[in-house]
């Protein structure tokens, strides 16, 4: 096995570990301050794997789609924050990983177009949006806002953007390994628990 391919073996094996500790992906209310913040994109496994996906993407396809990431995790928090949100929105973020993983298959098979690029950045920019309308509902709506905003984002960048730096150095080969990972753990994450509530049902 390839030393580069490592990372993503063991990133699939911890997130196995993980679903099958935590049959559920649900968000709290975060707390204030600029440390939790920071953190809290990085504490959700699946807003984590969603901002390493976009960053892969990116790094495959076009840097623009880190712009459409952009607008679309503005747009998702200023929805989030007033309160708004959408049925199976958990579901719906966890399946998002899955379309950008499935997004960067599909986009090593066809020639690089700006139809390409143009139609990766509304499926970018919907998945980050889902992800942000979550942080916006769980977001402090007090004095640390602002402050609370600002790590979020900083954090996010650095992810995205690291993601983005670290593979466009590394063979395209990489990049489709990581979206098999992609697109196989946003379905975990999706489904999984729905199949351990069932296995549980039947015992």
């Amino acid at each position: 096995m390839k030393r580069s391919l490592f990372p993503l073996v063991a990133l699939t094996a911890g997130s196995a570990v993980v679903l099958g500790t935590h049959p559920a992906l649900a968000h709290g209310t975060a707390g204030g301050g600029a440390l939790s913040g920071l953190t809290h994109p990085l504490l959700g496994l699946d807003h984590l794997l969603m901002l390493m996906a976009v960053g892969t993407a990116a790094s495959f396809i076009s840097s623009q789609l880190l712009l459409w990431a952009l607008g679309g995790a503005v747009i998702g928090a200023v929805l989030g924050f007033t309160g708004f949100t959408v049925t199976s929105a958990e579901v719906l973020a966890a399946l998002a990983i899955s379309a950008v993983g499935a997004l960067i298959l599909v986009a090593g098979k066809v020639a690089k177009t700006s139809n390409l690029t143009a139609i990766s950045g509304v499926v970018v920019a919907g998945g980050i949006a889902i992800h942000a309308m979550l942080h916006g509902l769980e977001a402090p709506k007090d004095s640390s806002t602002l402050i609370w905003w600002s790590g979020a984002l900083l954090s996010s960048v650095l992810v995205c953007g690291g993601s983005y730096l670290l593979l466009k150095k590394l063979p395209t080969s990489v990049s489709k390994a990581a979206a098999v990972a992609f697109l196989a753990i946003g379905g975990l994450l999706a489904f999984g628990p729905l199949g351990l509530l069932a296995g549980g049902a039947g015992a």
